[in-house]
Formats: C-alpha cells, structure tokens, sequence
C-alpha cells in the first residue's frame, strides 16, 4: 500500500450533507432488515471498528487517477465479480494478486507507462438483483444479495438479510487487506523474482511463451540499469496496491466513513476508491448523495442508456469543482453497442471542459444465458469492445486511460472462448461463481496483450 503523503489542501464537504444523509433520499438496492434494533446494534459496533483504509492512501490514488486521466499512467482494475466470505484463504488471494501483477507487467512492458494497480476485493461482498425476489418450485424468497446481505442457500433463514454479516464483511476485507500488504511489502511483488507470480495450473499454456518473453526483457533491462547504478534497485522490489468496491449497502458504507485528524471533510474508511453501479446512479438517489460529500476518489458505471444531458447533471453533482483525480466514468456498453452509444457520451464532456478519467468495463454489457441457463460471457464480444474502445477515444480525441475485469486466477472456466477455446460444453466443467462469469489467467492476460498491441507495442496476432 502506499507511504503516507503531504497534507492535502483543505476542502469542505457539500453543505448539508452528513454520512446518513443519503437516508432521506429515494434508495434502491438495499436490504430489508426486520429488525431495527439488531440493525442498529451492529452499525454502533461496526463504526467503532478500526478504518481499513487511511486518507493518505486515498489521497494518494487520487493523484494518481489524475495522473492517468492526463495519459501520464494507465488504471487496471480487477478481480472478483462478488466475493464470498468462503473464499478468504491466502490461495485464492495470492493467485488473484498474481494475476494483477502478471497483467500488469505486460502493460508496464508494452506501455511503457506506470500501472495503477486496483483490486476489486477487500470489501466486494455486495451484489445489486434484478429482482428482490427469487421463486423456485413455487417458493418465493427473498434474492441472494451477496455474503455481505445473506447467504446463497435457497432457505429461509440463509436468504435473510442479517446485520451481523456487516461486522463479517469488515472482518473478511481486513484480512484480506493485511494479507495483501503482507505480500507486497514482504516482496512478492518484486520485479526480480516473477516467478514467484506462477500459477501451476497454466504452465502449458499458449501465452507463456510470449509472456516469458516479456519477462526476460524486463530482467535484463533491470540487470542492466542494476549495473548502472552499482546496486539493486529497491524501487522495484515492491508496487502500491489498491482496493476498490461497489458502495452499495450503504448502511456499511455509513458506518466506516470518518472524519480523520488534520483533514477536513469525510472519508470513506472502507475502501481506496468506491464506485456506483448503473442501477445505483439516479441523480436524485441515495447513492449519488453519499457519494458527494466523501473525498474518495470515486468512480461511476455508466451504459448505453444514459444520456449525455444525464452524465453532465451526474458529474455535476459529484464532482463540482472539477478536481482532478475526483471522478471516473466507466463505460460499459457492449460490443454491439458501444459505437453508437459512447461518442455523444465523451462529447457531451469534452465539450462541458471536464477531463474525467475514462475506464472501459468490456464484461457487463455482454454477459448472456445459454441454452443450460448459465450465464456466461464470449471473450469475442469482450476482446471487441475493449478494442473498439480504443477506437471510439481516438476518433473523439478522448483517452481511455484504464480498463475494468472481473478475473480470477482460478483455473474456471466461466467465459466461453480465449486461448483455450472454451465452448458451451466447457462451461459445466469449472464453473465455480455464484454471480457472474470471470476471465480466468489466460483470458486475462490476453486482453492485457490486446491493449499493448492496440498501442503498436507488439506485433498483431497471427
């Protein structure tokens, strides 16, 4: 995680806004607690729980978001699509942050810019439903919202929304938070050894060959620089790391949002850099009026339905004084969509003189059920929107500064196509999400060599 910084110059929050302001406004999304009491009882626990993030670190990202949005950078931001409380086991985090690290080298290598590394866990326990109900077999529960909410059994008691799992959710994101700075700072992530970045389970896989490639360029350019200098460089024995998630229960987000000692304002303790959802982004909701009062760095989902009069009202109200580094918009509009719909979209904010950061989420709008009822995704329309992407920003003399993934380093096999080809058929083989289908490592890293190749860094594929 990052050093702390210099004090930042003070700001105050918008007026007549509190933490629980939100609270008087229309909300969507959140649980339905039968019991007020107990409710209360664990956000008074909850807020006395110790922050899981500081404002340095906040502050910093935020520098650096800025830094990207001007082209000096580029964000990568991955990992689950809804994380579960079972899966908090040094494995599965480590092979998550492998794949973060492997991807990101193929972009430091082909870009020849610094990485802004973002996770999407430590705190991705939340889930927005198309439905507040869920009906099998003539039964009718309430839906599965994410661990944070309820559990995924299909009874009663599993599908109620226990305010208990708030104080859970705090403590799966701590430790999944210490592990990660555990493994940054105790060097996992140094340039000198990326072997230690290895996942065993694709050791044959078509891309190692490229991607061994890149890595002994590296090492020999750092041995030479080394020679250079006359000593290890020690800047490149460890990276910052980030966390993110969807704000979406805002009860949790209430509880950890805190006033800290020499800043003015509010912070959102619970994570570096929160965003809202598409189905959270009304103007006049609660989501949007938590969201601008806190200093985070924040960022906004945003699809082919939204209007370009709608963002400039949105950006508006959540980042008023334009502040660098404040707001991102992550578009997500679908292969098949995304030319028609994204051009009005980066007009309408270029031509208000607002210089956002811009993110393209190619999974989300191309998410499909197939013929068995399983969700899944074709790495096809994925690969196509992301390079279309590139395409729409440089005919509107925008930049796309960053990409979005849900990922896993687990050898699943959840979206159809890639390196391995998956089919329908292998679908059934390892799928292991409870939510939404993930690129595993391969897919993964392709699309990172997609975007090296978009920048004329490697050759085409042939």
């Amino acid at each position: 995680m990052a050093s702390p910084e210099p004090i930042a110059p003070l700001s105050t929050a918008p007026v007549e806004w509190s933490p629980s302001s939100w609270q008087a406004c229309p909300h969507t999304q959140q649980p339905v607690y039968a019991d007020a009491a107990e409710l209360e009882r664990s956000l008074s626990q909850l807020s006395q729980l110790p922050p899981l993030v500081t404002s340095w670190e906040i502050l910093s990202l935020k520098r650096l978001l800025a830094e990207a949005a001007a082209g000096q950078r580029f964000l990568l931001q991955g990992g689950d699509c809804a994380e579960s409380f079972d899966d908090c086991t040094s494995p599965l985090i480590s092979n998550r942050l492998k794949v973060m690290l492997q991807m990101s080298l193929v972009l430091v290598h082909g870009l020849k810019l610094p990485v802004v590394r973002v996770g999407r866990f430590a705190g991705q326990y939340a889930k927005p439903r198309s439905a507040d109900s869920e009906t099998r077999d003539g039964v009718t529960l309430p839906s599965y919202r994410g661990d944070l909410v309820n559990a995924a059994a299909f009874t009663a008691e599993a599908r109620r929304a226990d305010p208990q799992r708030l104080i859970r959710g705090h403590a799966r994101s701590a430790m999944t938070m210490n592990f990660v700075r555990a493994l940054v700072d105790g060097g996992f992530a140094d340039l000198h050894h990326p072997e230690y970045w290895d996942l065993g389970w694709v050791q044959h896989s078509p891309l190692q060959v490229e991607y061994r490639a890149m890595v002994e360029s590296i090492g020999n350019s750092l041995r030479f620089m080394e020679t250079l200098a006359g000593e290890p460089l020690g800047s490149f024995q460890r990276v910052d790391f980030y966390t993110s998630h969807e704000a979406l229960v805002l009860h949790y987000e209430q509880a950890l949002t805190r006033q800290v000692p020499r800043q003015a304002g509010w912070f959102n303790l619970s994570t570096h850099f929160p965003w809202i959802g598409m189905r959270t982004a009304a103007l006049d909701g609660a989501h949007v009026e938590y969201f601008r009062g806190i200093r985070n760095p924040i960022a906004v989902k945003v699809g082919p339905s939204v209007t370009p009069d709608q963002l400039r009202r949105l950006a508006d109200a959540l980042d008023p004084e334009r502040e660098p580094g404040r707001l991102t918009l992550i578009h997500r509009m679908g292969a098949t969509k995304i030319e028609g719909a994204l051009p009005p979209l980066l007009a309408a904010m270029k031509g208000g003189g607002r210089t956002p950061l811009w993110v393209c989420d190619p999974m989300h709008g191309n998410t499909e059920t197939v013929g068995n009822g399983v969700k899944t995704r074709r790495f096809e329309n994925i690969r196509g929107e992301l390079d279309c992407a590139f395409d729409v920003h440089a005919a509107a003399g925008t930049r796309l500064g960053g990409v979005h993934l849900e990922l896993t380093g687990e050898n699943v096999t959840e979206c159809m196509g890639g390196a391995r080809d998956l089919t329908e058929t292998d679908l059934a083989r390892a799928y292991k999400s409870q939510v939404d289908p993930r690129l595993n490592y391969e897919q993964s890293l392709e699309l990172a060599m997609l975007i090296v190749r978009k920048r004329g860094a490697l050759p085409p594929t042939r």
